[in-house]
């Protein structure tokens, strides 16, 4: 960057992007209440009771997580067993943070948990994507840990697996997740309030070689499997994106949506498997589930998390 470039982002683009952040979060006073709640509900985790039990075909749901997600996922999966019904099979993929004084709470709650640990990972990323073979994923893998969610949870593995965020919060069943995971038949995604992907849609549609890729693809809950990857392409793409248009936060769900292009999908409505709740469903909570991103951390971090330990 150019000393006028940085100058311009220094006292320009930094200050306004803070102060428009602030703004959302509902200014100073607010964003300390959420941070405050965000502690007491790490706190909490460590006291979670043990969740109903359920019965039925235990749900295996994966996530990749670790010290700053760990609680996020204690809840997440708690207020799930809760809302289905259902027996949980946890499979939680260390990020590299995941150590024992946060794998033990998790554990207590759920005996089934498997943990995949980060040298198991790296293990299967060397065997079958390979450093020389795949640079720009591999690479941008290590500075871009979101893509974690695709590679170490599908390269050399087989099958559907149905995963998610754990910033997910669930107020009543959800079948449709259920129906997907005990019949699965087709990719299952998520709906985005806007297409959030950081490359053109034109650009996306001829990497991918279909006339258009589907919009508004959110990588917060999947239901994917491992073989429909092309780890060949999905390198193209990776290193082709990188080099046309540089990098992008939203590159996961880029990649996410040259993969499903062409493809017939299960999408939940997003009427139920809201992301980004405003007020007041926000507080009301009759949907089936809360994807909190952005802003909406407020309501979870405030609010939300607290239905879980009062039941």
């Amino acid at each position: 960057m150019s000393l006028p470039g940085k100058l311009l982002f220094q006292l320009w683009h930094r200050p306004y992007g803070y102060t428009r952040d602030l703004i959302k979060d509902g200014g100073p006073q607010q964003r300390r209440l959420t941070e405050k709640g965000r502690q007491e509900m790490e706190a909490a985790a460590y006291r979670l009771p043990a969740p109903p039990s359920g019965h039925g075909k235990p749900v295996e749901l994966h996530f990749l997580t670790g010290r700053k997600y760990w609680y996020q996922t204690a809840f997440c999966l708690w207020s799930f067993a809760a809302a289905s019904n259902r027996t949980l099979r946890p499979v939680l993929f260390d990020d590299g943070s995941l150590s024992e004084p946060y794998i033990e709470p998790l554990a207590r709650l759920f005996p089934a948990l498997r943990i995949v640990t980060a040298a198991e990972s790296l293990a299967r990323l060397d065997e079958f994507l390979p450093e020389s073979r795949y640079p720009s994923l591999r690479g941008r893998r290590l500075a871009y840990p979101h893509l974690k969610k695709l590679l170490d949870l599908h390269v050399g593995q087989r099958g559907y697996r149905l995963q998610m965020d754990s910033d997910l919060l669930f107020f009543r069943s959800p079948d449709c997740l259920l129906d997907w995971h005990d019949n699965p038949e087709y990719p299952l995604r998520a709906e985005d309030i806007i297409t959030s992907y950081g490359y053109p849609l034109g650009m996306l549609a001829e990497l991918s070689g279909f006339p258009k890729v589907p919009e508004r693809v959110n990588a917060g809950l999947l239901g994917l499997r491992s073989e429909d990857f092309d780890w060949d392409k999905m390198e193209y793409w990776c290193r082709e994106l990188l080099a046309r248009k540089g990098p992008s936060y939203y590159q996961e769900q880029a990649l996410l949506a040259m993969l499903l292009a062409g493809r017939e999908c299960i999408v939940p409505a997003p009427s139920d498997y809201v992301i980004l709740p405003k007020a007041p469903e926000a507080l009301h909570c009759k949907a089936v589930m809360h994807h909190y991103v952005a802003e909406s951390r407020r309501w979870y971090y405030q609010h939300n998390w607290r239905r879980f330990t009062a039941q």
